[in-house]
């Protein structure tokens, strides 16, 4: 698909105000010039035109033209947007005659416009992927978070780390392809070993916010545990502020974990609402519970939830947040705090608990590592850094040198594998 043109819807399907429709490619400017009849405005400069159908010359829709000349674009190719009354009707007309309108002109797969801004230098790799997280984003937290990784934050300093590991490797051929009789200096890797060992403490420094990052990334994970009845789904809905799980009076109703995403303080929280712990007959119920245990025993904490009218405080390992639920029917226990979800009472102090856990486990959202994916090719770059000081050859050396920068470029993409990429793009939505 290098010289083809692709189109796509650039905004969410279904009724707006709004909605996009972008090109890119050869035939880019070609195709909005069949559907204006008119020459293109100057780039990065709006237009109003009539967009018509090639096929008849009807009028489909009244909207603005804008186009952005390659390579000063985001694919790196000159691509054009369609921005037209957002109903579906207009959206499937206009997508007909795009296609139809300029030979070449194919309809655009998923992240297909950012594979070719990568293809292209327009992005690397980390930036990629930073792109699908700022898409993906739930809270903002995780969005500034995206947005610095977007930057070029992570892969700027794999550049920096790669280009002074580069120098040593430098040094390390040198060593090794020229004889002693041609005036070069001896002991050049010996020389490079201390910028080895710099490089490799500030990766290592770099993976120790990694877990940090990918909890950022993912979200704080918090499983609300408890016995049946005890208003664990009263709960959830209510920090959802919708009715995210079903309530009812019979002990049990709750089978599987129910995942329901929500901000607090700008950080991102996953509430687990899992089915009642006790000693079940129920062979389906039985398997929710041991489900439910799981999925509390991998979470960053667990929320446990005491009725307080019947109070039994079950065995949760830490951390763990203990809350009195009904507190309107009844006085907390000590140590607990009071919740009331018919009154909402205790809510607000609840939230703020959560923040507060939240802030500690996530910090301030600045980690430079957040994929697991990029703590991985780290973690390679600095083992083969370490092997490097226990290795003697200079052959053995540069080797040790080609692996770590290898590592680092499978981060950037000068690096890497079709089948990443493939895994990396299916991630985007076709406008994407």
């Amino acid at each position: 698909m290098s010289g083809s043109t692709i189109v796509a819807p650039a905004t969410a399907p279904g009724r707006a105000a709004v909605g996009i429709i972008r090109l890119s490619g050869p035939s880019a400017t070609a195709t909005a010039l069949t559907l204006t009849g008119i020459p293109l405005p100057p780039p990065r400069r709006p237009a109003l035109r009539l967009f018509r159908d090639p096929a008849d010359g009807q009028p489909i829709d009244r909207g603005l033209l804008l186009w952005f000349a390659g390579p000063a674009s985001f694919t790196g190719e000159d691509v054009v947007e369609l921005q037209h009354h957002g109903s579906p009707g207009v959206q499937r007309a206009l997508l007909r005659a795009c296609l139809a309108a300029a030979p070449g002109v194919l309809p655009a797969e998923p992240g297909d416009f950012t594979r070719r801004a990568f293809r292209n230098g327009r992005l690397d790799l980390s930036q990629v992927e930073a792109l699908a997280d700022l898409i993906d984003a739930s809270s903002a937290l995780q969005a500034r978070q995206a947005l610095r990784q977007l930057d070029g934050e992570l892969g700027n300093a794999c550049r920096r780390w790669s280009s002074r590991l580069v120098t040593a490797l430098a040094a390390a051929e040198a060593e090794i392809d020229f004889a002693p009789d041609q005036d070069l200096p001896g002991g050049l890797v010996e020389a490079a070993l201390p910028e080895a060992a710099s490089v490799r403490a500030e990766i290592v420094a770099a993976l120790a916010s990694a877990d940090r990052g990918q909890r950022l990334r993912d979200g704080l994970v918090v499983a609300v545990v408890g016995a049946p009845n005890a208003g664990k789904s009263s709960l959830v809905n209510r920090l959802a502020r919708r009715e995210a799980a079903l309530v009812t009076p019979h002990p049990g109703t709750t089978r599987d974990v129910i995942e329901v995403e929500l901000e607090l303080a700008g950080m991102p929280v996953t509430l687990l609402d899992t089915a009642g712990l006790r000693d079940a007959t129920d062979p389906v119920e039985r398997l929710g519970i041991e489900l439910a245990r799981r999925r509390a025993a991998a979470a960053d904490l667990r929320l446990l939830v005491v009725d307080a009218t019947a109070p039994a405080v079950m065995p949760v390992e830490p951390p763990v947040l203990v809350v009195a639920s009904k507190a309107d029917l009844a006085a907390a226990p000590d140590g607990m705090m009071p919740l009331s979800c018919v009154t909402g009472a205790g809510f607000d102090g609840l939230e703020a608990a959560l923040a507060n856990r939240a802030a500690g486990l996530l910090g301030d959202g600045s980690a430079l590592v957040t994929a697991e994916r990029h703590a991985g090719a780290l973690r390679d770059a600095a083992a083969a850094l370490e092997r490097l000081s226990a290795v003697g050859p200079a052959d053995l050396r540069a080797e040790e040198l080609r692996l770590a920068v290898a590592a680092l470029g499978r981060i950037t993409g000068t690096v890497g594998t079709e089948d990443i990429l493939d895994r990396i793009f299916a991630r985007f939505c076709i406008g994407k």
